[in-house]
């Protein structure tokens, strides 16, 4: 299930900066060959970087991708590395939350006030808004779960499995994944003919 939301959100991910390299490629040829703008790459731009930005929130959660300051972490007893582990996500939840229902006042303004970019498009804000929302909560819910899940392997006493799972990736871990990317890309190559 992890696996199958993370390929989805990765896709989803890249298919919106793919469309704005189209769109910023279209909008640049266009206004050297021809010398017509499309006037709204640039808004585009920020809305894919808003709503970019908040899949990759979740996708570097799934993926313990967030940075986290470990310098002492291996060396404390497995018990504080378990509970800086279930502090560090239960955090990053309570921040998900938080983040998520400042969002809700701002989708209620803009939706009040029926706001719209200052562009040549004029765009009605609460659509970019409402995308951008979504992924904002999607983050939470995933932040949330995943500290749902911490708390329950703490209350239980299984410190090695809260560990295994929640422990910020080593400099071994991140190798490790690099030479089996390779690897695979490699066989890949290998395989064509």
């Amino acid at each position: 299930m992890k696996a199958h939301i993370e390929n989805v959100l990765a896709w989803v991910f890249g298919t919106i900066f793919l469309a704005l390299a189209a769109v910023v490629t279209v909008e640049t040829i266009s206004r050297k060959v021809f010398n017509i703008s499309l006037q709204g790459a640039d808004e585009l731009g920020g809305y894919a970087l808003a709503v970019g930005s908040t899949i990759a929130f979740s996708l570097a959660l799934m993926g313990r991708n967030h940075i986290r300051v470990d310098v002492f972490h291996e060396m404390m007893p497995r018990r504080a590395q378990a509970f800086l582990n279930w502090f560090s996500i239960v955090s990053i939840a309570a921040f998900g939350i938080f983040v998520a229902w400042v969002a809700t006042k701002v989708i209620a303004d803009t939706q009040a006030y029926g706001s719209t970019a200052q562009t040549p498009w004029a765009t009605p804000l609460i659509w970019p808004q409402s995308v951008w929302y979504a992924g904002l909560v999607i983050f939470a819910l995933v932040a949330t779960g995943y500290a749902l899940r911490a708390t329950g392997l703490l209350a239980t006493r299984r410190v090695d499995t809260l560990n295994h799972d929640f422990h910020p990736k080593s400099a071994k871990e991140e190798l490790k994944e690099e030479l089996d990317d390779l690897a695979q890309r490699q066989a890949a190559e290998g395989a064509k003919p």
